[in-house]
């Protein structure tokens, strides 16, 4: 979608602790799109411990983004919440390495709409999520307005 040199090499680490889920809720910038709810904060690298990442080393985490998922009791059952959240990891798989800005954490909250959007619009909702959130990637967003 947004492949360009340079972005393509984007490292995708995954959030899993919860700490990391309320910095980004609690700092970030948010967008809700129909299929999706995207959260967005920069990325941390230090701090005390339990605030945010800090383990790999050096790993280019300045480059790296976070990337974490959820689906509240609201999509429904747990079959339901786990379908949601593989199909954003799959639109996030195809998006977020050729078209996100790095040194962010990313969060994607699955909706009942997402179950059932076409992937196309779940697609379009994250690229449209990502630029109004001002975290498009400044080469996708030079592509996108072309």
């Amino acid at each position: 979608m947004c492949k360009e040199k340079g972005h393509s090499e984007l490292g995708l680490v995954r959030l899993k602790r919860r700490a990391d889920f309320l910095r980004v809720a609690r700092s970030g910038r948010r967008f809700a799109a129909p299929g999706l709810v995207l959260q967005v904060a920069e990325r941390q690298t230090g701090g005390p411990p339990g605030m945010g990442r800090q383990s790999g080393g050096n790993r280019g985490l300045e480059a790296a983004v976070g990337v974490g998922f959820t689906a509240s009791k609201k999509v429904g059952n747990a079959v339901s919440r786990n379908r949601a959240k593989r199909r954003l990891r799959a639109a996030v798989a195809q998006v977020l390495p050729g078209c996100a800005a790095g040194g962010r954490d990313y969060v994607l909250i699955g909706r009942r709409a997402t179950l059932d959007r076409p992937y196309g619009d779940l697609l379009a909702d994250l690229m449209r999520a990502l630029r109004r959130t001002g975290c498009l990637a400044r080469t996708a967003a030079e592509q996108a307005s072309s």
